[in-house]
């Protein structure tokens, strides 16, 4: 069986100590391709090297995240706008809207992530979108693209069956992590009743690492754990799991990886 992971920080200083482990680990469990958000220029490099070194097995995005829409944003901006010329990345994000930790760039995370939608309508990118105690301002913007297109992701969905649904309309998968593993991640309790046609895996490493491991270090061979709670949540086989998301991860993003 073969499954994708569709948004993995795997460049992340948290992995600088055994990265090729990691990697290695999880291409040994099927999982792969391992898809890349970016969150502002300076991840980039690392990025580009860990594509250029697993070809096959590592795909790109290229977006300014919202938490790092600061001061210097319109810069950063023109640095995606600069990369999505050179062809290279596979959509758009991680891109959207976070009011948690701080609500002072309100104003300016929405026209990032704006503009971000128009450059993906643009070059016939899918969006891999960050929505963070922020539904309503998301959707408010969402809501504007609904028949311009628009394709993607609503990374690490932890809404409620409503926001699933609107997600939805808009024209986007629910990537399924970590949380729908937790006790209190709730949306266990409505997800079965989403058709799996419109669901795709992801970890978030080194983020939301899914029972058994949370609280730690999450990789993306911890795949497997959120495929398994799937496969009860839906009551069927995990191979009808790998089947089903691979597929809706392949159509969002594009492309067909060798193998697959």
């Amino acid at each position: 069986m073969q499954f994708i992971d569709t948004h993995c920080h795997i460049y992340s200083d948290a992995f600088d100590e055994d990265r090729e482990k990691v990697l290695c680990d999880a291409f040994s469990k099927g999982i792969s391709p391992i898809f890349l958000p970016a969150i502002d220029a300076s991840s980039v490099p690392k990025m580009l090297e860990l594509k250029e070194k697993y070809p096959e097995d590592i795909f790109l995005m290229t977006g300014l995240h919202p938490t790092y829409v600061k001061e210097n944003y319109k810069e950063e901006l023109q640095f995606v706008a600069a990369q999505l010329q050179t062809q290279q990345y596979c959509a758009v994000g991680e891109i959207g809207m976070d009011l948690y930790w701080d609500t002072t760039f309100l104003k300016q995370q929405q026209e990032a992530f704006d503009t971000q939608l128009q450059w993906a309508i643009t070059h016939q990118l899918p969006v891999n979108i960050h929505c963070r105690n922020a539904f309503d301002e998301t959707f408010e913007i969402l809501e504007n693209y609904k028949d311009k297109g628009l394709t993607g992701i609503f990374h690490c969905f932890t809404g409620d069956f409503n926001h699933a649904q609107k997600a939805i309309d808009c024209g986007l998968k629910l990537g399924i992590g970590g949380v729908v593993t937790f006790k209190n991640g709730k949306i266990d309790q409505f997800l079965g009743q989403i058709p799996l046609e419109h669901i795709v895996l992801e970890t978030d490493a080194p983020y939301l690492a899914p029972s058994p491991y949370r609280g730690k270090r999450n990789e993306p061979a911890y795949l497997q754990y959120i495929a398994e709670k799937l496969a009860m949540i839906y009551n069927c086989s995990l191979e009808e799991i790998s089947k089903v998301t691979s597929r809706n991860a392949m159509t969002t993003f594009k492309v067909i990886p060798i193998g697959l």
